[in-house]
């Protein structure tokens, strides 16, 4: 797919891998990022535009679906990690990582799968991990896993509308998110260019490094192999 002068969305593009994602769009000649945060601060770069959103709220989802009718590149990056233990954790800390890691994505791509069909078709790349396929055993490995299955799900829903969808997948990556964690990380901006190499090669599925390509490989063993004991990120 040709990034060159189009218009793209970010959610969580204000900071770590989502501004990584807007700014590797930007390099691949798209003209304007919308880039939404729960709090968005102004950007020196004009075409960049932050714009206010909380993906768990589908009444501001489908209004900006309505405002941004020129979006034809959707990333899906937003996403929270309590680490949240799925036998003795707080159920409510699950509930949020599945609230906004599974439906607030799907929220967003109900919600601009019209827009993008106006243009064409257009791209939705959705953020997931390589611990889609191996669990650390808390509520954002399962929210991960199940945002695989919905990433899926759309891959054949939006087919007949001409949407290329893609599902990214790393482990650790150096952003807010890891700075608790003490192990080798990938530059964001690595990560992020692989991702904008996967919609312009039209890729269904864009394995950033080692640990997703071995993660995933694991998939063809004894599930017992899929606990990962908080191995990958």
């Amino acid at each position: 797919m040709n990034i060159s002068g189009r218009t793209a969305l970010v959610t969580g593009g204000q900071r770590g891998l989502g501004r990584a994602l807007a700014a590797a769009l930007l390099d691949a000649g798209a003209t304007t990022v919308h880039v939404t945060a729960r709090r968005p601060v102004p950007s020196d770069d004009p075409r960049l535009r932050p714009v206010e959103l909380e993906v768990t709220d589908a009444a501001q989802v489908a209004a900006l679906a309505q405002r941004l009718g020129d979006v034809s590149i959707v990333v899906n990056n937003a996403g929270v990690d309590r680490s949240t233990d799925l036998l003795t954790g707080d159920f409510a800390d699950v509930r949020d990582e599945f609230e906004v890691n599974v439906l607030g994505l799907l929220a967003v791509s109900r919600a601009f799968a019209p827009v993008l069909a106006a243009a064409g078709g257009g791209a939705l790349l959705n953020v997931h991990s390589a611990l889609s396929w191996g669990s650390a055993g808390n509520g954002y490995s399962a929210s991960k896993a199940a945002a695989w299955s919905v990433t899926n799900g759309l891959r054949a829903a939006l087919a007949p509308a001409g949407t290329l969808v893609t599902g990214l997948h790393l482990g650790y990556t150096d952003t807010d998110m890891t700075a608790h964690v003490d192990a080798p990380k990938n530059d964001p901006r690595d990560v992020a260019r692989a991702a904008v190499q996967g919609i312009l090669d039209d890729a269904t599925e864009v394995l950033a490094d080692d640990t997703s390509r071995f993660v995933k490989s694991a998939l063809a063993g004894d599930p017992v192999h899929l606990g990962l004991a908080r191995a990958a990120a």
